[in-house]
């Protein structure tokens, strides 16, 4: 007997009976569905009810077909139902944490499709009812969406207008561009590193050259540090974005929010990381007495311009390199159409694998980029 889904006739007698034999009947379970499979000991046997053949009286107890208990678990493990889906009359959510109101469950488990189309048609009566038009989550999932893109506001401020300071007595938006062009023109290139990456440097960066001739030297743990910090970042980023979206909202709807707040926050995390380690850069080329060039000093070869191109180029293609891969991991098996739970599974961490080594390479890329913008006094 599953407890999970009965229907019972209520009797005074028979509550009473069974509160009698609470402390002497055990319970496997050590809770109410145990206690009943004590108590009617015989319902195994019991007859399965058929609303077509009524029998005249009625036994006490009848056993439900899948038809009126169908078990999502019994459903994952065969990835289909063993009877025609379109007769099914209850289906019976019993995977634990994975209930059919909470957003990600659509996205492992196929039969929560049936929740959110009948979802639609109900009205508000508890959370995530309503076609998920909860009030007070449609006015939290608006502030859900637009306060990101006021941080991303706030962090560019941070490290671009505080960086360049000039920025903010420029008359005009022309004059700015005047200067940076004139700036561009004259930046020497950027001290070249080789060995960035796992496989080329087990998180051993090599020394840095200034023009002068100087060697700075990056602490042999550099490497391991940031690879370590950028997972740290993406693992806080992706337990704040679960805290924040409501539970009961649409499955599109916190998808977006939770690629939009996971985002948001790795970025602002480990780019407030790139910001000091470019402020370590900066001060350990003062403290070894090589500080920012002159733009006198610098070269304005096309080549090195083209290096420092490349170099930006390199930073711009890593970012983008883990926002395209966290995207697609995680919606590859509803884009290929997979529906079995462990498949799905599967090709996530695949991806996650796919993911963590492709961050291990730009994190050290990043942070290296960083330290020797910080020794040349870039911005």
């Amino acid at each position: 007997m599953n407890s999970g889904v009965m229907v019972v006739e209520p009797s005074e007698t028979l509550f009473k009976d069974m509160m009698s034999k609470v402390d002497s009947l055990p319970s496997y379970t050590g809770g109410d569905q145990g206690f009943l499979n004590s108590y009617y000991a015989e319902f195994a046997n019991s007859r399965v009810f058929d609303p077509n053949k009524p029998l005249t009286p009625e036994p006490e107890t009848q056993r439900l077909s899948t038809l009126y208990n169908a078990d999502v678990g019994l459903y994952m493990l065969a990835n289909k139902w063993m009877v025609d889906e379109k007769e099914l009359r209850v289906i019976h959510y019993t995977l634990g944490p994975l209930k059919p109101w909470d957003w990600w469950t659509a996205w492992l488990v196929k039969p929560v499709a049936v929740w959110q189309d009948v979802r639609q048609n109900l009205e508000e009566s508890l959370p995530g009812t309503g076609g998920g038009k909860n009030p007070h989550d449609q006015l939290v999932v608006k502030i859900l969406f637009i306060l990101p893109f006021c941080m991303l506001l706030c962090g560019y401020y941070g490290s671009c207008f505080q960086t360049n300071k000039e920025l903010l007595s420029m008359r005009t938006l022309c004059a700015f561009a005047r200067q940076a062009r004139y700036k561009y023109k004259s930046e020497e290139a950027l001290p070249s590193y080789s060995t960035v990456g796992v496989a080329s440097s087990s998180f051993g960066i090599s020394n840095q050259k200034l023009s002068t001739g100087a060697h700075l030297k990056l602490p042999s743990y550099f490497g391991a540090i940031a690879v370590v910090v950028c997972f740290i970042c993406a693992l806080i980023s992706l337990a704040f974005a679960f805290l924040v979206i409501p539970r009961q909202v649409m499955p599109w709807t916190g998808l977006l929010l939770m690629f939009e707040w996971t985002f948001v926050t790795f970025f602002l995390l480990f780019g407030g990381y790139l910001r000091f380690v470019y402020k370590w850069g900066s001060f350990s080329a003062n403290h070894a007495g090589y500080g920012s060039l002159d733009s006198s000093e610098n070269h304005t070869g096309t080549g090195h311009q083209g290096n420092t191109s490349d170099c930006d180029t390199a930073s711009a293609f890593y970012w983008m390199g883990m926002a395209t891969i966290s995207t697609i991991a995680p919606l590859s098996p509803t884009v290929l159409g997979i529906t079995a739970i462990f498949a799905k599974l599967g090709l996530m961490v695949a991806g996650g694998v796919v993911l963590a080594s492709f961050m291990t390479y730009a994190s050290e890329h990043l942070a290296v980029s960083a330290f020797v913008k910080g020794q040349r006094g870039r911005s």
